[in-house]
């Protein structure tokens, strides 16, 4: 239960900024294109996705707890640069930081919990790490958006992501490690991979020759690309929709919230029902809901939009880490999780990109319309590719 309650505070840290950056690029560093805008979550995607490659690594090297404590370390400097930044290049700076905060501490949440649970409770205790994550993330949004309203896009927002920091930091050194609980699984599981490939295999293993982890990560990339859209084009979306920054908030919050409350279902129904199913049905979901977000003139269909968009990502984040679960040896298993977990955050930056290059090419409303083709695409591969994990 720590480790969740550590993980609502890792998913705090980026809910800081889903409302309030977008908004401080436009009005206070007076940013006018929307990929330069959209530079903040390409920096934070990257860093992400790098340091989600050397962390599982580092796991199975130095120990979870050690890597969870450090990931915090940087964290603490993220809302303090925010607060004093006078140019853009200071929020970058801070998304750098904040990226490898949430590859080391995030990551180390995903791995210690499929250290202690069994092979048949990992879609639940998947469920409930990314609902504890992503709750945390959608109440500071919310939090961050209200306080922007009553006062201003900074610093007030960022003194509280200083509590955050300190009391995630905290926590987590209080939590044990898990390396017994890996032990006795690399004792009990399969032979056939008593030593560790070499990190280049199972880079090529979980990206491309394995039709089930490419499938996924494949997905997991897509997903977060979507993610990097709804991050950086919807505040403006909505803003120029004519919505004041209060109910901004309220839209942008409700997405993860939404993301978060549903995974404590969706992982545990991928127990039971299966994994390759649970993730196409949610590919799809997220394309249709993002279709149904540009249709809609009226505030509750945003709000209806939101909510689908949160069920369909919700019915893969924690099936997508299970699979992957599922299929690697406990020997290299966080390693391989540490590549699925590049690529996927990867999709944050490449997201940023293409949705900030399509809005200034296009509009908006087009680059919107446009990325949620992908996760179209993804569903069908994952179709036609993926073996059931589940046995």
């Amino acid at each position: 239960m720590m480790l969740v309650v550590v993980n609502l505070f890792v998913g705090s840290m980026v809910g800081l900024e889903r409302t309030v950056l977008p908004l401080l690029g436009e009005k206070t560093f007076g940013l006018a294109s929307a990929t330069a805008t959209l530079s903040f979550i390409v920096s934070f995607g990257f860093t992400k996705a790098m340091v989600n490659f050397l962390a599982g690594a580092l796991a199975d090297r130095w120990g979870r707890k050690k890597v969870l404590v450090v990931g915090w370390m940087f964290g603490i400097a993220v809302p303090l640069l925010v607060i004093v930044a006078d140019s853009w290049w200071w929020i970058i700076g801070a998304n750098i930081l904040l990226g490898i905060n949430q590859a080391l501490a995030w990551s180390m949440t995903v791995n210690m919990k499929m250290d202690i649970v069994h092979p048949t409770q990992r879609g639940l205790a998947l469920g409930w790490n990314e609902f504890a994550g992503y709750v945390g993330l959608a109440g500071t949004t919310a939090i961050s958006g209200y306080l922007a309203a009553q006062y201003a896009l900074r610093p007030e927002p960022f003194y509280f992501g200083i509590g955050i920091a300190l009391l995630g930091l905290v926590l987590s050194l209080f939590i044990k490690d898990t390396g017994n609980h890996l032990r006795m699984q690399k004792q009990h599981a399969s032979t056939e991979a008593k030593e560790s490939p070499s990190m280049g295999t199972i880079f090529r293993t979980t990206t491309f020759s394995n039709p089930t982890l490419s499938s996924c990560t494949f997905s997991g990339l897509v997903t977060n690309l979507k993610d990097g859209m709804a991050w950086g084009l919807f505040p403006l979306f909505f803003t120029t929709a004519g919505l004041s920054v209060g109910k901004v908030g309220f839209l942008v919050a409700l997405y993860p919230a939404a993301w978060g409350i549903f995974q404590l279902f969706t992982g545990g129904l991928s127990d039971r029902w299966g994994r390759k199913w649970m993730i196409v049905s949610g590919m799809w979901v997220q394309a249709l809901a993002i279709w149904g977000i540009l249709i809609s003139n009226s505030f509750t269909g945003w709000v209806i939009g939101a909510i689908f968009m949160g069920l369909g990502t919700a019915m893969v984040y924690p099936t997508l880490l299970a699979a992957i679960s599922d299929v690697a040896h406990p020997s290299w298993r966080a390693s391989s999780l540490g590549v699925y977990r590049s690529w996927r955050d990867s999709g944050y930056a490449f997201g940023a990109l293409l949705a900030g290059v399509l809005a200034d090419l296009l509009n908006i409303t087009w680059a919107i319309g446009l990325v949620a083709l992908l996760p179209l695409i993804a569903g069908l591969v994952v179709a036609f590719r993926m073996a059931e994990t589940l046995k």
